[in-house]
């Protein structure tokens, strides 16, 4: 994910977090991943890319005033083609929302559900190409679905062309999904244990250098820590929310 190319279908390619407040969100992410903004397409309303040393690393937009819609951090996957998978997402019982619509001259995009209600995104690149850098502190690094149980993988794998490998052993109910070999993002089935609110959802995890002192300043900042950080066999990690309610969790990855 470093090279301004289009990504091969379902590989994870952007991230977008859709608010009513987008100069405190803007606040809020710079002073927390030294995050800088610059315009982007407006089909949806206000919206700005933000870059990390000059490189697209996610999106934030403006909701308008009258929609009371769920604030969260949604994962755009690749297509070649957003209208066919639109229709792919509909055959296979998920739900269209938004689009498949054009965002200017940057690509073509639609809002999705899965069978079970998780949202996520699908994009088609033309000029932009999504994510251009992934690994440093203050970028997107993995993406995980939290659901009931992975047997939503079935939806995904007919939409998209992943490849599931369940945990070995088998334990968790938790699978990895991969795309042309290489692992892209996880499943997580939690089943009575996801928040009531909230129900399945994807996760976006984002790197940072230091989770404890990251945890601390999305206090200060106005945020919450809902899991505080802990070791996990990806790493050290926190659960926390922007000002806004956006859910996300801080990770220092194991070798890093």
């Amino acid at each position: 994910m470093t090279e301004a190319t289009r990504r091969p279908p379902g590989t994870p390619c952007w991230v977008s977090l859709m608010v009513h407040g987008l100069d405190a969100t803007q606040e809020f992410y710079r002073a927390l991943f030294g995050w800088e903004f610059v315009p982007g397409p407006e089909q949806l309303g206000p919206y700005v890319r933000a870059l990390l040393g000059g490189k697209e690393v996610a999106g934030i937009g403006r909701l308008p005033a009258d929609r009371h819609l769920r604030i969260a951090w949604t994962p755009y996957l690749a297509t070649e083609d957003a209208d066919e998978t639109a229709e792919g997402v509909r055959g296979c019982g998920g739900t269209v929302a938004v689009g498949p619509l054009d965002a200017g001259e940057a690509g073509r995009m639609a809002i999705c559900s899965d069978p079970m209600g998780a949202v996520f995104g699908i994009w088609q690149a033309e000029a932009h190409h999504g994510t251009a850098t992934a690994g440093p502190p203050g970028t997107p690094v993995w993406n995980e679905l939290l659901t009931y149980e992975t047997s939503i993988g079935k939806f995904y794998r007919t939409v998209f062309g992943f490849e599931l490998e369940p945990a070995d052993p088998p334990g968790d109910d938790y699978a990895t999904l991969f795309v042309e070999g290489t692992p892209v993002a996880s499943l997580h089935g939690v089943g009575d244990a996801l928040p009531r609110d909230r129900g399945p959802h994807w996760m976006t995890y984002f790197e940072v250098a230091d989770v404890d002192a990251a945890a601390r300043l999305v206090v200060e900042l106005g945020g919450r820590v809902l899991s505080p950080p802990r070791d996990g066999t990806a790493g050290r990690l926190a659960l926390v929310a922007d000002p806004e309610g956006a859910v996300f969790t801080l990770v220092r990855s194991v070798g890093r």
